[in-house]
């Protein structure tokens, strides 16, 4: 680096400690200005662009028009190109006439020139791709700004101390940089316009967050208002945003579906060549290879693919945050040896608490972000294993609804689908946990020495103990769910024959029936309770444990160990680190030990044979026809017999049917068969268009009769007007109190009506 700056009255050395540290006015040298103040901000930029372009081509969200604000950050780029060259030229303009400038004046203005010419089209390319706020510029200008403070500085100082400008044209196009980097950064702070062809927004109440900065993003900021507005009075309904467009079921559920069809398909793929591995292998070879297990699909690798990008952003808020922690004890021992040192200069003291400052700034305002994205990814987690789940119920055949009652569904949908919100905050535990044990052993064996193999020996001797009360809390765990199961199953079966029970007075029988499952289901919660508080108790008594033993060893194995303040604060700063793994693995290995039970009762759901879709063939159909049936057989499950037997049905378009016959006779068969909820053995079935079916079982929402109506569709005053006159709802509207602003709820009235929306 010596030789970049070169030599004689422009050159200097890349470091002087005597400059830099050891007087009571610091600076750095002028080739350490010149290069790598200079080079970081534009290492920053090229290291970050090949990522930020791929993440650009991946969410295009249509043009920005070409405003003010963004001719003026142009502006500002190419003027600071423009700066960049003409230092560049005055280079070697001094070449020319003989002043040899070092080779640092050739390269820095090269390099920065360059990268300013790349802000520049970044910008654009940016406002092409819809970004309103760009957190990459952001940061880059920050660097600019900041690594121009220093600079900023020693030239000033430089002349006042020499009484002359050594280098006016330098010295003039330096202070013309600063001034546009600090306006670039101004200006990067405010946001464009919406993008030109973006969807119109029609929902009332939007998230702010879709649309905030990334200084508001940063900050969180785009929450303020709904604080101002909790503080002032009690939060309603109408107050609270619609979800992100990325938030809301239709679009996390297709994304966990897709790839849920692709584990699907890989394990058919794996099943497919197992058996053609077996026709072609010989019998003795199948009988020494033993059985091979049925290759199922992994519901945990659908969810990883799915959510893959916001768990990859989490981990890495994770490590910064992380690897930040560590960083305070550091400059702690640092702060602690210049409080003992009364020669040291006094700017030290300030530069180390400055630093502890920042330090901590930066590890909250990550930490923070951390939080925000690991429990958003926990909410679509939940979001879509429920969507999951329930598009899966609607498409088992009747044979796994014998199997999977609907106490069993709601089970999944409600508890097990929790279960994985729960552990998602703690899984980046899995392996930042041992990161932070391993630093915080490593920095404590500098500073204590082999004394922390004590404290490192009892945490290794409490792990198999734990790791035990995990086994004995996940068997506990797979038995309680079977018995919530059978109780979810027989409260439906008591709410579903209320009536009946009211009538025989069955009610105390099936009281204790209930109870004695409660009974048993509270026996098993009050075990695991009792295992959950003893390994908690475990580890958070470790962390006072392990210190107790590592300072003990430490004083007790030597006495020229000594343990003075520096030592002290700087361990009991590490082992205040430590405890937070410590004290959060307990709750992550009760949270994986749930999880592991859940996982595979939704797997296992999910792997249940659905309805066949192509059993009702609906492109093709004889013209003039709407349903046709030839030789149709059908059945409700492959084990019973069939139900319809060779049916022959054919019904016109525009033809008005009416199937007549007594209970039992398979009205609702032939109907359940038309719709393809029945297993077909054989015969073909053809339907035009698409149907649209009132089942027998009333249900409406408990809402207004307005809301039903509409089932969650925006408010349209004719249509609605022509839906409520099509099913004859004007003559009941005026006999009820509140008109179609009347709350209903369950009740069997003209539900069949509501539907024709």
């Amino acid at each position: 680096m010596d030789a970049l700056c070169g030599s004689g009255e422009l050159g200097s050395k890349f470091w002087d400690s005597n400059l830099s540290l050891h007087t009571d006015n610091p600076d750095f040298t002028p080739c350490f200005q010149n290069s790598l103040l200079a080079w970081v901000p534009c290492v920053y930029l090229w290291a970050a662009l090949p990522c930020y372009l791929f993440y650009l081509r991946r969410h295009h969200q249509g043009y920005i028009v070409l405003s003010h604000l963004s001719r003026f950050k142009t502006a500002l780029g190419v003027l600071l190109w423009c700066v960049s060259w003409a230092d560049l030229f005055y280079s070697f303009h001094g070449l020319v006439h003989g002043w040899a400038p070092a080779p640092v004046f050739f390269v820095t203005p090269l390099v920065v020139g360059v990268t300013m010419l790349l802000a520049t089209l970044l910008i654009q390319y940016e406002r092409l791709q819809g970004v309103r706020s760009s957190g990459v510029l952001i940061i880059f200008w920050f660097l600019c700004v900041v690594c121009g403070i220093i600079p900023f500085r020693s030239k000033i100082l430089s002349a006042l101390t020499q009484g002359k400008i050594s280098d006016p044209f330098r010295f003039t196009t330096f202070y013309i940089y600063f001034a546009l980097v600090l306006s670039a950064l101004i200006l990067s702070c405010f946001r464009e316009k919406p993008p030109f062809f973006s969807p119109k927004n029609i929902d009332p109440n939007p998230c702010p967050e879709a649309g905030a900065g990334f200084l508001s993003r940063l900050s969180f900021w785009w929450f303020t208002k709904l604080a101002i507005l909790g503080y002032r009075r009690p939060l309603e309904e109408r107050d609270l945003w619609s979800l992100n467009k990325e938030d809301r079921s239709q679009m996390v559920m297709q994304r966990l579906l897709e790839e849920w069809k692709k584990q699907q398909d890989q394990a058919a793929r794996r099943q497919a060549a197992e058996a053609s591995r077996k026709k072609l292998s010989s019998e003795g070879e199948v009988l020494l290879e033993g059985r091979p297990r049925a290759q199922e699909p992994s519901f945990l690798r659908a969810l990883m693919a799915t959510f893959s990008t916001s768990f990859l952003l989490s981990m890495g808020f994770k490590l910064i945050q992380d690897l930040l922690s560590f960083i305070n004890p550091q400059l702690l021992s640092i702060l602690i040896r210049f409080i003992s040192n009364p020669t040291a200069p006094t700017w030290w003291g300030f530069l180390v608490a400055g630093l502890m400052f920042v330090c901590s700034v930066m590890q909250t305002l990550i930490l923070h972000q951390y939080y925000h994205c690991i429990f958003v990814m926990g909410l679509r987690f939940r979001t879509g294993i429920i969507g999951v789940i329930y598009r899966k119920a609607l498409v088992i055949t009747n044979s796994v609804k014998r199997e999977s009652t609907v106490g069993e569904i709601v089970n999944l949908m409600s508890v097990d689908a929790q279960r994985f919100m729960d552990v998602v905050p703690f899984i980046n535990l899995l392996w930042s946990a041992p990161l932070q044990i391993i630093l915080a052993v490593y920095f404590l064996w500098q500073n204590l020495g082999p004394s922390v193999l004590a404290g490192v020996a009892l945490m290794i001797l409490l792990i198999p103990l734990n790791g035990a009360v995990a086994v004995k809390m996940r068997a506990f765990q797979v038995e309680q769910m079977k018995f919530k199961d059978s109780r979810i199953k027989l409260m439906s079966e008591i709410l579903g024959g209320i009536k009946v029970l009211k009538l025989y007075a069955w009610e105390p029988s099936f009281l204790k029936q209930v109870e004695g499952i409660r009974q048993d289901e509270l026996r098993l919660m009050r075990q695991v309770a009792y295992l959950h508080a003893i390994s908690t108790f475990i580890w958070v008594c470790t962390p006072f444990l392990v210190t107790l033993t590592t300072l003990g060893v430490y004083v007790s194995v030597d006495k020229n160990n000594v343990l003075d303040a520096e030592k002290a604060f700087v361990s009991v700063s590490l082992f205040n680190i430590l405890k937070i793994p410590l004290n959060m693995l307990p709750q992550l290995i009760s949270n994986l030990a749930q999880t592991s039970v859940s996982l595979k009762r939704i797997q296992h759901f999910l792997s249940q044979d659905e309805l066949d879709p192509q059993c009702v063939e609906r492109k093709t159909i004889t013209p003039g026809y709407a349903v046709i049936i030839h030789n149709g057989t059908f059945t409700w499950a492959q084990d019973l017999p069939p139900t319809l037997h060779s049916l022959d049905i054919q019904v016109p378009k525009g033809a008005l049917v009416a199937v007549v016959g007594p209970v039992g006779c398979g009205k609702s068969s032939l109907l359940s068969a038309l719709l393809g909820e029945m297993e077909k053995l054989e015969g073909k079935v053809y339907m035009k268009g698409s149907v649209a079916y009132v089942p027998q079982q009333a249900w409406i929402q408990n809402c207004t009769l307005q809301e039903n109506v509409l089932f969650g569709q925006t408010l349209d005053p004719k249509r609605y007007q022509k839906a409520l006159e099509a099913c004859a709802l004007l003559a009941d509207l005026e006999v009820l109190p509140g008109g179609d602003q009347t709350e209903i709820g369950e009740k069997p009235w003209r539900t069949k009506r509501m539907r024709g929306y």
